[in-house]
């Protein structure tokens, strides 16, 4: 006998089983499976009232993921890709920036471990680090100066 389809809700419910989503990322991904905007609407806001759905909860997921990788900026990107409102995301980049240089310090000890040998190297480094979204005063924190070594007198 075939499978019944899933129902929209069915579907939100299998993805909020799998990680928390946020409405926006739900809306994307019920609208593969349906035309009908309203429906979808309907089953969203069903979801929301009974608490399946939270936009803090979501926030609180991703800073838990990704905050101990990538720097404040990364980090409140994704949360306003995700469509997070103002509020949530300003109290996410809030805590953010009070650990910045503790995370961007992990991270470069993890990646690195010991200062540039050149100004080269130290120019790689500081890249790496503002990739991951760290703020720039915050990189020239972290990265030590480079060795300068004494020629051999031997």
């Amino acid at each position: 006998m075939p499978r019944q389809p899933l129902s929209l809700t069915g579907r939100a419910l299998r993805f909020l089983a799998a990680r928390e989503h946020s409405r926006l990322e739900l809306e994307c991904k019920l609208a593969r499976h349906s035309d009908d905007a309203a429906d979808i609407a309907r089953v969203l806001d069903a979801l929301t009232a009974r608490g399946f759905i939270s936009e803090q909860r979501v926030a609180e997921s991703v800073l838990h993921q990704r905050a101990p990788r990538l720097g404040a900026a990364r980090v409140v990107q994704e949360l306003r890709r995700k469509g997070l409102s103002d509020a949530v995301i300003d109290d996410a980049a809030e805590q953010l920036r009070a650990t910045e240089l503790e995370r961007a310090r992990a991270v470069w000890q993890k990646k690195f471990g010991e200062a540039p040998a050149d100004p080269r190297d130290r120019a790689r480094q500081m890249r790496f680090l503002a990739g991951r979204g760290f703020a720039s005063d915050t990189v020239r924190r972290v990265v030590p100066r480079c060795i300068i070594s004494s020629p051999d007198d031997g």
